[in-house]
């Protein structure tokens, strides 16, 4: 009687099998939904060339319904499975999962809606759990790590920036005026924001010897900017790095904080490997 009482039932089962990829059903479970993601979205992009469109409507409609179909039924069944279903229903991939079939829903309301399917292509990102790919995983943390701590000199930077080109904007629309093409400050700013970044549609240009002169300067004064982002996030990820090798990160649980010399998870007691 004990040991039926400690025999997982079949939620437990299945919850392990599509949730974890430590197993061999768990890992052809998920590389058997990747080439369905795949196969999905690959149709999506069929369906949109139009000689294809006309010819294969019928086909690519039932396909469609019937990837979607297929992808509620597992997105319920994740749900249903969950040991904590709000937990994985607000999560990234809960998210992820059920935006990936309502577009096919919309379609019936809102023509073209079934485009948005491409979508779907977000839900490869379960490879990163497949392959046990870690040290990309690590590597993706270092990186939102250095933009979240560095957000509030890029918010000072794209202020100065934004002041930049409204002040650069309004004195073209001084300088060059409407007969030239600056028909309003809007649009002036509009040709001072393509300018500062290097863009030049040419569909707005100065024409007097004074406009021509601010536009180089301003071309000149782009170069600089564009680097001045770049130059903050890079310090952010070479701190961010420096602190990761500091500490271990379990490949299970995803917890940091590990002391240098741990050699296990003191959260789930897996061995920690440096080499991740």
């Amino acid at each position: 009687m004990l040991k039926d009482r400690n025999k997982p039932n079949w939620r437990d089962r299945w919850y392990h099998i599509v949730f974890y990829a430590d197993s061999r059903q768990g890992r052809l479970f998920d590389l058997v939904l990747l080439v369905l993601i795949a196969v999905s979205v690959f149709v999506v992009m069929l369906d949109s060339v139009k000689s294809l469109h006309d010819k294969y409507k019928e086909i690519f409609l039932f396909l469609e319904w019937l990837f979607t179909v297929v992808f509620t039924i597992e997105y319920f069944f994740r749900i249903i499975i969950s040991k904590k279903p709000a937990k994985y229903i607000f999560s990234f991939y809960g998210i992820i999962d059920l935006i990936s079939i309502v577009p096919t829903y919309f379609s019936l309301v809102l023509t073209g809606g079934q485009y948005l399917l491409t979508i779907r292509i977000l839900r490869m990102l379960r490879i990163f759990r497949i392959l046990k790919l870690t040290r990309f995983m690590n590597a993706s943390q270092v990186l939102i790590t250095s933009i979240r701590h560095s957000s509030y000199k890029i918010i000072v930077f794209f202020e100065v920036l934004i002041t930049t080109v409204i002040i650069m904007g309004s004195v073209m629309y001084i300088i060059e005026g409407p007969e030239n093409g600056f028909t309003s400050i809007p649009t002036s700013i509009y040709w001072a924001i393509i300018t500062l970044t290097t863009v030049g549609f040419g569909d707005i240009t100065p024409v007097t010897a004074m406009g021509q002169f601010v536009a180089a300067f301003i071309m000149i004064l782009g170069y600089s900017i564009i680097a001045v982002p770049t130059g903050i996030i890079t310090a952010e990820i070479t701190k961010a790095s420096k602190k990761q090798e500091k500490s271990k990160i379990c490949s299970a649980c995803k917890t940091e904080n590990h002391d240098a010399d741990a050699k296990y998870c003191k959260y789930c007691g897996e061995p920690l490997d440096k080499s991740d």
